[in-house]
């Protein structure tokens, strides 16, 4: 039978083996498990912030008088940028930015706005929207071909027809109407059969009453 000297050595023996081990594991576990917490309190909070600012930005941007505060429009997205950088928020800031600045006349402002998302877009739709907008400037600044290389780059069958309705667009306003008319039927091809493709046929025909 043990003496108690020697239940009281197993047990500091048992101790050093396991128990701190199961201890600094206990806290561990703590630690993610508030930490987590924290994280995602964080992020809701976050979350917010940024969708409060964008709220007030598209307030500004959608003006109901039609004129829309720019220089309100970009603080706004400017204060969204500095904050949230490289959130969903703040990209569609951008794109709100360079709508105001196209109708505003001020194409450059709109290239520089698109261009910042399109460098590092928080998502393939985000990524599309701004290519595709930043063509149609470049388009309105006499650059049609710069467009084109632009729309020459890898693209999701989700935004094909959208894509080649564009590239036909451009190579109509370039005068290529073979090259159009071949973009438009691709668009076309791209969409389900009961899609609405009034405007894109409409596009389609015109071409072909000027090849006529």
């Amino acid at each position: 039978m043990q003496t108690e000297d020697e239940q009281i050595a197993q047990l500091k023996e048992w101790w050093e083996r396991n128990g701190k081990p199961l201890l600094t594991g206990g806290l561990l576990a703590l630690v993610v498990v508030f930490g987590w917490q924290g994280w995602q309190k964080y992020q809701l909070n976050q979350s917010h912030g940024a969708s409060a600012l964008y709220q007030q930005l598209v307030e500004a941007a959608l003006d109901p008088s039609g004129k829309p505060d720019a220089a309100k429009v970009a603080e706004l997205a400017g204060k969204l940028g500095s904050e949230y950088g490289g959130s969903h928020y703040a990209q569609y800031g951008s794109l709100f930015v360079a709508k105001v600045a196209v109708d505003g006349g001020r194409l450059e402002d709109a290239v520089t706005a698109l261009q910042t998302v399109l460098d590092k877009p928080a998502d393939a739709v985000l990524g599309e929207m701004a290519r595709q907008r930043l063509a149609r400037v470049l388009a309105a600044q006499n650059k049609a071909e710069d467009a084109l290389k632009l729309l020459d780059a890898k693209v999701d069958d989700a935004f094909l027809a959208s894509r080649e309705e564009l590239k036909g667009d451009l190579l109509a306003q370039l005068g290529r109407t073979d090259d159009a008319h071949a973009a438009y039927q691709k668009a076309k091809d791209a969409l389900a059969e009961d899609a609405a493709v009034g405007a894109l046929q409409m596009k389609l025909d015109d071409l072909a009453k000027g090849e006529a």
